[in-house]
């Protein structure tokens, strides 16, 4: 909690564009101590975090990094909008599964969006190879799980797809730095690249559908690395 709720204090107060000094004379405590929440050294009781959240205009469990929306507001599969063309066919499975297929569909929209709103086709071309490839892969992993299936139905080996489609997809994500920055190079040529705002309460007003998927699954992939970054690090201290 002290790492999400201490950047996340830090970054609300410079959005705010006050002083260390006038946000703790507001939020009623010394500049040391919310120097100290602010860095990470001290956890705050739950009277501030409340005092914080409404000085903020945000809500808690967005404070405390248990949210990427700043309402705190949970997602569900019925309140989500979905933004494939084709509405009408059900998915089979959970509840958990329908939530997840609107969560990327709403996702990779917005992406779309957001690129063609910077007026560089290269960029949305290039988002569109990435998304291509992964699901490609996903495909093909399914596919193999299944000894029946032909191995002659494609044109890539099996032992070989995998290193192939890894290769094109970080000469993607290149690529998409470069359009997205209006830079050349590795086949992207220089453009007048005009990204719009990615702030999360702009993207938030401007898509309050979209943006709300976009919100969730970058908090559960964020979780995710936290979880496995945690992992890590407690298998190194038990290496020592």
């Amino acid at each position: 909690m002290a790492s999400d709720f201490s950047r996340t204090l830090a970054l609300l107060r410079r959005e705010k564009k006050i002083s260390q000094r006038t946000a703790a004379g507001d939020l009623q405590v010394s500049q040391a101590l919310l120097s100290h929440y602010e860095n990470g050294l001290r956890e705050p009781g739950l009277s501030f975090v409340v005092r914080a959240a409404d000085y903020y205009g945000v809500s808690s469990d967005y404070l405390l990094g248990r949210s990427m929306a700043r309402d705190g507001s949970a997602v569900s599969a019925e309140n989500l909008p979905d933004a494939s063309e084709d509405k009408g066919n059900v998915l089979h499975g959970s509840v958990a599964a329908m939530l997840h297929k609107k969560l990327i569909v709403n996702s990779a929209a917005l992406l779309f969006e957001l690129g063609g709103k910077s007026n560089n086709r290269q960029l949305t071309n290039e988002i569109s190879t990435y998304l291509s490839l992964a699901i490609y892969k996903v495909f093909r992993y399914l596919y193999a799980a299944d000894e029946s299936s032909p191995a002659a139905a494609f044109r890539t080996s099996e032992p070989q797809f995998d290193y192939l489609c890894d290769a094109q997809m970080r000469l993607a994500e290149l690529r998409i730095r470069l359009a997205a920055q209006g830079e050349e190079g590795y086949g992207i040529k220089a453009e007048d690249t005009a990204m719009p705002s990615l702030d999360l309460a702009e993207l938030s007003r401007e898509y309050p559908g979209m943006s709300q998927s976009l919100l969730t699954l970058l908090q559960t992939v964020s979780d995710n690395l936290t979880a496995l970054d945690g992992v890590q690090k407690a298998e190194k201290k038990k290496g020592k």
